[in-house]
């Protein structure tokens, strides 16, 4: 009978680990971008209404040296490196975000993360968005739950919209008709989608709404956060989520506890199939 020490670990001991060096990457990628983080870094437009800062591209070549050395053979996708669609023959794919929600870190505010997921079979298999000005590390492994800063999290049991708190955009706090058609929600503002995800997966937001594209790299990790916090996320017609598209976005976005997502669906209908 082999030994303890011969016998091989579990696969969830291997994602484990693998999520353990997912956490300590996030850790030395909040460190980079804390260190431009409101001390005058440059920062420009890559397209127009889209800007990126030096702490965009010296995470994104960190944390693809870090990943990829985990998973050798795994795709990549990332907001600041070019797709060459060389991912989608991957089973295997890293999804990353160096900084989701630039505009804010651009500006100083503190709603800005780090969010990078392993998509296993086209599904979010391992997560973690970093938020390293508030340190909040949350982080999920799928049918492993979700934990902020190593303790268990779950969604709200909020199942009404009334009153219900619910995250958007800065840019859709101003769309009159999303605001109308939610009219006894409370809308919140914060910067990074992801972010807006993870509080809502910790309970601190019932949910989240937007008829703005939604990205892979957006999404991947802070999706496998919220669903194993207990929440559901589709796209603004109530569809599920798909990854390993040759376009990596989706119109719209609905996340919330289960018993709230198809209320909010249903509330946004009409607007989102305009």
């Amino acid at each position: 009978m082999p030994s303890q020490a011969q016998v091989a670990p579990s696969a969830a001991d291997v994602e484990e680990t693998v999520l353990a060096a997912m956490r300590s990457a996030a850790r030395e990628a909040g460190r980079i971008a804390l260190r431009h983080f409101r001390r005058g870094h440059q920062h420009w437009e890559k397209s127009p209404g889209q800007i990126v800062t030096e702490a965009d591209l010296a995470i994104d070549a960190y944390l693809r040296r870090q990943l990829l050395a985990l998973r050798p053979g795994a795709g990549w996708l990332s907001e600041e490196t070019v797709d060459d669609g060389t991912r989608l023959t991957r089973a295997e794919v890293w999804v990353v975000d160096p900084i989701d929600g630039t505009r804010a870190f651009a500006a100083g505010d503190p709603e800005f993360t780090v969010c990078m997921g392993l998509l296993v079979g086209g599904r979010p298999a391992l997560g973690v968005v970093f938020n390293p000005a508030t340190d909040e590390l949350f982080d999920a492994l799928a049918g492993g739950g979700a934990r902020l800063n190593d303790a268990p999290i779950a969604v709200s049991p909020r199942d009404r919209v009334a009153g219900a708190r619910i995250g958007v955009s800065r840019t859709e706090r101003c769309r009159a008709e999303l605001l109308a058609a939610l009219p006894d929600a409370q809308p919140l503002t914060i910067g990074s989608l992801a972010y807006k995800l993870a509080l809502t997966a910790a309970g601190r937001l019932d949910g989240y709404v937007s008829l703005r594209r939604a990205h892979d790299w957006d999404l991947a990790a802070a999706e496998l956060i919220l669903t194993e916090a207990g929440g559901m996320v589709s796209d603004a017609l109530g569809s599920p989520v798909s990854y390993q598209q040759p376009e990596p976005w989706r119109r719209g976005l609905v996340a919330a506890p289960a018993d709230l997502h198809p209320q909010l669906c249903a509330s946004i209908a009409g607007i989102a199939r305009r």
